[in-house]
């Protein structure tokens, strides 16, 4: 680990004391200034930080080795969101106010397009490497996860990709979007998604399995078109569909 590298662990350790000293300085010295500065420093202190920073050390997708006797510009980037992930409130309160978190993902680099839904509770790993389209809705706890580490050929490798959501998409609640991720334009991703390293989702796979049980139902009886559609859900939750559970009358008795 180089001295840069130790230098950046201590970041979140600088905005908790910052808060605290923005806090005493507004008990002590009440003012419009003074009311400001906790929110500075939560909130725009990180960002600027960041932003100098990737000036210097710009970031950047591909492969690298977490050992090497080089800094690593996502390490730097990594400790200064590190504090939104200790407090998700910071960020889930943007997320209420219609514009606000957009910008906020902007102010990071992120490409964000216009009339985004956020859900409140979701998390992105690495902000700068989110690509979003315009009219995208975001489920309940999806998890962007832009970079994984992992071993290989003996090292503990690195891969930070972008992920890529084209416009009009639906995110359904619970997925997990890996690096690399890209996601065509008008497509409705089912709940419960995982989406692998450097997979392309396209709206036509998804459509055409609800055209699959469309016909199904068609050609069915009625008898049949309950059993179709447990089944179809089942497998949009990626579970195997299983029977109803016979109960015995025999069991209730005490």
């Amino acid at each position: 680990m180089t001295l840069m590298s130790r230098l950046m662990v201590l970041f979140p350790l600088s905005v908790v004391l910052l808060f605290l000293a923005s806090v005493y300085a507004l008990v002590k010295y009440p003012s419009l200034a003074t009311l400001v500065l906790p929110l500075f420093v939560l909130y725009l202190y990180p960002v600027l930080c960041f932003r100098i920073h990737n000036l210097i050390w710009p970031l950047h997708e591909g492969s690298y080795d977490v050992a090497a006797k080089k800094y690593l510009p996502w390490w730097g980037s990594h400790q200064m969101q590190l504090i939104y992930f200790a407090c998700p409130f910071l960020e889930a309160v943007l997320r209420t106010i219609p514009g606000v978190y957009s910008a906020w993902l902007r102010l990071w680099g992120a490409e964000i397009g216009k009339n985004i839904y956020w859900t409140p509770n979701i998390e992105v790993d690495d902000r700068p490497m989110l690509v979003m389209g315009d009219h995208v809705i975001v489920g309940h706890k999806l998890h962007f996860l832009n970079h994984v580490i992992a071993p290989r050929n003996g090292v503990m490798s690195l891969l930070l990709k972008k992920i890529t959501i084209g416009e009009g998409s639906f995110l359904g609640a619970g997925s997990r979007l890996g690096p690399g991720v890209t996601i065509e334009a008008g497509t409705k991703l089912p709940i419960l998604t995982d989406c692998q390293i450097n997979q392309y989702v396209r709206k036509a796979d998804y459509i055409r399995k609800r055209q699959e049980v469309q016909d199904d139902f068609a050609d069915a009886g009625q008898a049949d078109k309950s059993r179709l559609a447990f089944e179809a859900m089942a497998n949009e939750l990626g579970q195997q569909p299983t029977q109803p559970m016979a109960l015995d009358p025999e069991s209730l008795d005490g």
